[in-house]
């Protein structure tokens, strides 16, 4: 180092030095002075260095998904069709309700046909008409915003996955079998709309889907069908809402069509409509319709009742529930064969 660089950095010693008693570098430096004035007088110094520092800026902190499960408006809770009602992308959330039920069926079809003469189970099983329910549920979204900006209403693409299981949990002679297994993936498109509508009703969405559904077993007993839907949401501040949707099957050839003619029987469209009684109990209306005649389709009446408040948090979506469902569809395998079924159970919903 050169001497003149020796110099420049002694002289800057001395300086800090000697106002180092004027402006201390921080509190802590005046804990150890001795003197009681003289400690406070540097406590003093410190504080108005403080005060007369450049405050730093604040970075504006980003609108973000709030999550609000309070919001009035069921619609968009569940389709988080609003900012405030977001949570968010990949976060799983529930769809259909998750549901664990006793069946009595009328019939039971232990000898499943179908058009397709591949598709024709060759013999009977004694299957009992009394069996369970099971069901699972789930959905997430993966992206939001796609077609809408700023801080209103959002649209939003979600996957979701059902799975539905009829077991012969009293049938110990055939090793108490699963008698069918539904499969069903879907995307989902919604679109989020305020258009006011007669008697107070607000339309809230408009969507779009593609399905596909399979019972996942192999010939005869395989079943399965693709479709692409439209729907749309509505509700009333009374606590009522319809759902509807439309579908059109995606085409098969005739060796490959596990079902045929399943739009003629399942249906092409369908209504839910749902009333919140009160706090504690809700009642629905699904109707299936093959837009061809009356003669098909289905009917599901739901009566849910929610889990008394002394019940844990985590089972705060916890409900009895009780359905009567007449028509066919009630799984794929009964596609083409009607059915009357009562099911009383436990769902888990709203989770």
């Amino acid at each position: 180092m050169s001497a003149r660089a020796n110099a420049l950095a002694l002289l800057l010693f001395f300086a800090v030095a000697a106002h180092a008693d004027e402006v201390p570098a921080g509190w802590q430096s005046c804990t150890g002075i001795a003197d009681r004035d003289t400690r406070l007088a540097c406590f003093d110094r410190w504080s108005a260095g403080q005060a007369s520092a450049p405050k730093q800026p604040v970075a504006k902190q980003q609108d973000s998904d709030s999550c609000d499960h309070t919001d009035p408006s069921a619609l968009s809770r569940f389709w988080e069709l609003d900012r405030k009602t977001s949570c968010g992308i990949f976060g799983i959330r529930g769809y259909r309700p998750i549901s664990l039920s006793l069946v009595r069926g009328g019939t039971v079809n232990d000898q499943p046909t179908s058009g397709n003469p591949l598709n024709n189970a060759p013999n009977s099983q004694p299957y009992r008409k009394t069996e369970t329910r099971i069901q699972l549920s789930v959905r997430t979204k993966v992206a939001q915003g796609l077609l809408t900006h700023g801080d209103g209403p959002r649209d939003s693409l979600w996957f979701a996955y059902s799975q539905q299981s009829y077991w012969q949990v009293f049938t110990p002679w055939l090793s108490r079998p699963f008698r069918n297994t539904d499969h069903e993936p879907e995307f989902i498109y919604v679109y989020p709309l305020t258009a006011s509508l007669p008697a107070s009703w607000k339309l809230r969405y408009a969507g779009a889907g593609i399905v596909h559904q399979s019972n996942g077993q192999s010939l005869p007993l395989s079943r399965s069908w693709n479709r692409v839907y439209v729907s749309a949401g509505a509700e009333h501040p009374g606590g009522f809402s319809l759902q509807a949707r439309v579908w059109q099957r995606i085409h098969e050839s005739p060796e490959d069509d596990d079902n045929p003619h399943i739009s003629d029987y399942v249906g092409r469209a369908e209504v839910t409509g749902s009333w919140d009684v009160n706090a504690d109990h809700t009642l629905a209306l699904t109707y299936r319709n093959n837009l061809r005649g009356f003669d098909k389709g289905s009917v599901r009446l739901e009566w849910m009742r929610k889990i008394e408040s002394q019940t844990p948090s985590s089972l705060g979506s916890l409900r009895l529930h009780a359905q009567v469902f007449s028509g066919y569809g009630d799984s794929l395998l009964d596609f083409n064969r009607r059915r009357t079924v009562f099911a009383v159970g436990l769902s888990l919903v709203d989770w």
